[in-house]
């Protein structure tokens, strides 16, 4: 008799399109296709993710609850998130019920709301929880009392950890529990086609991320200003989704002070068509990045990369071999960035060239055999625990 596929089910406290999730989006589809695990989402929202999640062939549910993943965000009052903790656990209890269903034998929490909220399914379901971490979970980003007790929520929740780069696994306190890198891979397309880099005044810049202020558009727009040879355009593909429209009018009014030839495309679904038609991809986050999966995704498709460290990035771009790397929010390193790339087209021909061979590291397929591969670790030693004392599957939360 042939044994089954672990079952893992996985946790989302918002559905829509950001960088998380459409990394678990791809990762869930591989998955699924090259059938290493079978795999189910849950989003506790409705949003573009669940369909294109369903589109991709994962069984996809959405369960609402009274939690508004607003209450919870970095400046929230404690009124609101005590009130957002306790709709979270609530949420999380009836999420446990939704597991036993679905015949879950693992549950991953993407986020740190998901975690709250997985605490309590998996207890209740009496499977092992996995924390798969997205955010670099320190002080510059989240503050510092917060980021204690999100490290301590993880040590004494979490059965195990899913980082997306080295970057991010060191700012976690997991003691001696299981953990694993895998990286937020990317579906290589072998046909993807593109011209040959411009001449310099004829350069076309593009950047893209969600805009709000850490990702450093403007930083980026001040640096275009002061080089040398200004691109002939610059594309800003991305849009906002949590309150930050405000930063979105900024840009725009500093772009018409600077009188630079901006576009604005606002959030879209594939980017590629901007990547592949980029001389330069620039990536100007002015903190740490915990992966930076555009990186990748400039690289793929052919663009010459200049990219901000430290954090993820510096995992995959090595300086002068396949793309450059300057201090994240250093205006005059990015400005001279620039007029190096700007200035060479054959520097740029070269970059571009290793970096297509370097995103080949990064295959979806190498990430979803890895956290396939931990995923059935940990069922199976809680199988084990499971069968040594039947009253206690999984440790104490």
């Amino acid at each position: 008799m042939t044994p089954s596929r672990t079952k893992a089910l996985f946790l989302a406290h918002t559905a829509a399109p950001s960088g998380a999730e459409l990394a678990t989006l791809r990762l869930l589809a591989a998955l699924r296709e090259l059938r290493l695990i079978d795999v189910a989402q849950i989003y506790t929202e409705d949003g573009p993710m669940v369909e294109r999640m369903r589109a991709r062939g994962v069984e996809t549910r959405v369960l609402r609850g009274a939690f508004d993943s607003r209450a919870m965000t970095i400046g929230s009052g404690p009124l609101r998130m005590v009130a957002g903790f306790i709709a979270l656990v609530r949420l999380g209890w009836a999420l446990g019920a939704t597991a036993r269903e679905l015949g879950a034998d693992v549950l991953v929490a993407e986020s740190t709301k998901a975690l709250v909220m997985g605490a309590v399914a998996a207890r209740r379901a009496g499977i092992p929880l996995i924390w798969q971490v997205h955010d670099r979970i320190a002080v510059d980003y989240f503050g510092r009392l917060p980021t204690m007790v999100i490290q301590l929520l993880g040590r004494l929740t979490a059965h195990g950890y899913i980082a997306n780069s080295r970057t991010t696994l060191r700012t976690l306190r997991i003691g001696r529990g299981p953990a694993v890198v895998a990286y937020p891979g990317v579906e290589l397309d072998d046909r993807c086609e593109r011209a040959e880099q411009r001449s310099p005044t004829d350069t076309v810049l593009v950047a893209v991320g969600r805009l709000t202020p850490w990702k450093g558009q403007d930083v980026l727009l001040r640096a275009v200003a002061a080089a040398k040879v200004p691109p002939r355009q610059v594309f800003l593909v991305g849009g906002t989704f949590f309150d930050e429209e405000p930063y979105h009018a900024e840009l725009e009014r500093l772009a018409r002070e600077l009188e630079l030839p901006v576009t604005f495309t606002g959030h879209v679904a594939d980017p590629s068509r901007y990547l592949r038609d980029a001389d330069i991809l620039v990536h100007s986050s002015t903190l740490p990045e915990p992966f930076g999966q555009v990186v990748v995704e400039g690289m793929h498709a052919g663009c010459a990369v200049i990219a901000s460290g430290p954090g993820g990035p510096a995992e995959i771009v090595e300086p002068g071999v396949n793309g450059l790397l300057v201090d994240g929010g250093d205006q005059r390193q990015l400005t001279a960035a620039l007029d190096t790339l700007i200035g060479d087209p054959a520097l740029r021909t070269r970059l571009a060239t290793a970096a297509r061979i370097r995103a080949e590291d990064f295959d979806i397929t190498a990430s979803a055999h890895t956290v396939a591969a931990f995923l059935e670790t940990i069922t199976r030693r809680n199988g084990a625990a499971g069968q040594q004392n039947p009253r206690e599957r999984t440790p104490h939360v």
